[in-house]
């Protein structure tokens, strides 16, 4: 991957302790379908861009980047400046880490497995 290789958006993640209240209003309002993955996430579908919701203490929304290689893209993020707040960790589907830019807004980025 070449170092100004544009990187998309690929998925959005957003926290809720109401997993279930704010899956029926996504549902309700917007029309989005998910698929439950346990009891502490769903996984938005029909929503234009990738997404999901996770059981969690709200905090705003986690923009993620996809990438087919995870290890250069946290090399990138650390040379570039970000602070990095969760190492490498696999989830169903993938391995991905998480940062926080300069400025302080947290990302991530993920690979499939």
């Amino acid at each position: 991957m070449t170092a100004n290789a544009s990187i998309p958006l690929d998925y959005i993640e957003f926290c809720s302790p109401k997993l279930e209240e704010t899956q029926a209003f996504f549902a309700e309002a917007f029309g989005w379908d998910f698929v439950n993955y346990g009891d502490d996430y769903r996984d938005i579908q029909n929503a234009g861009l990738g997404g999901g919701i996770a059981r969690e203490p709200v905090r705003p929304p986690l923009p993620v980047l996809k990438t087919d290689d995870l290890e250069d893209m946290l090399a990138r993020v650390k040379n570039a400046g970000a602070t990095i707040t969760k190492e490498i960790f696999a989830f169903p589907g993938g391995r991905r880490f998480q940062f926080l830019e300069p400025g302080g807004s947290e990302m991530a980025v993920w690979t499939e497995a």
